[in-house]
């Protein structure tokens, strides 16, 4: 398999386990090796009480793009850390786009870096750092 192929493969196994993200009405909208773009509409129910788009969604939004990322070579892998900085806020409607790609990987532990915009304007910036836990979950070796 090219390194796309096992991408997209590992994407495609990863996503039939994820619930969480299928619940939140993410779409993986394109994967590589060691990339990923994801998106999510702000519904009413991840509104707050300011009326603007609730942060932890927006988190949750950048890290699934960081998990498909970083899963993309067929090594399971997890999150060591994040960071994220809100920039702007979200609105009701708003259609998030989360782009995860990576900065460096040493052995087992890699950076990426998330940009999250809505339309033009990038509303939060986000940092995770990953570690290889070993193992396979596509398929074929690792």
């Amino acid at each position: 398999m090219t390194p796309q192929e096992i991408a997209r493969a590992s994407a495609e196994a990863m996503w039939t386990g994820d619930r969480a993200s299928q619940a939140l009405g993410m779409v993986v909208d394109d994967v590589g090796p060691g990339t990923a773009t994801v998106r999510m509409t702000v519904r009413p129910d991840m509104v707050n009480g300011h009326d603007i788009g609730h942060g932890g969604l927006t988190f949750s939004l950048a890290d699934s793009a960081f998990a498909f990322a970083c899963n993309s070579y067929n090594r399971v892998t997890v999150a060591a850390g994040a960071e994220i900085r809100f920039r702007a806020p979200t609105h009701l409607g708003d259609v998030l786009v989360a782009r995860a790609v990576e900065r460096e990987r040493e052995g087992r532990d890699g950076t990426y870096d998330v940009t999250v915009t809505a339309g033009d304007t990038v509303v939060a910036t986000f940092v995770g750092r990953s570690r290889e836990i070993g193992g396979a979950f596509a398929g074929g070796e690792a």
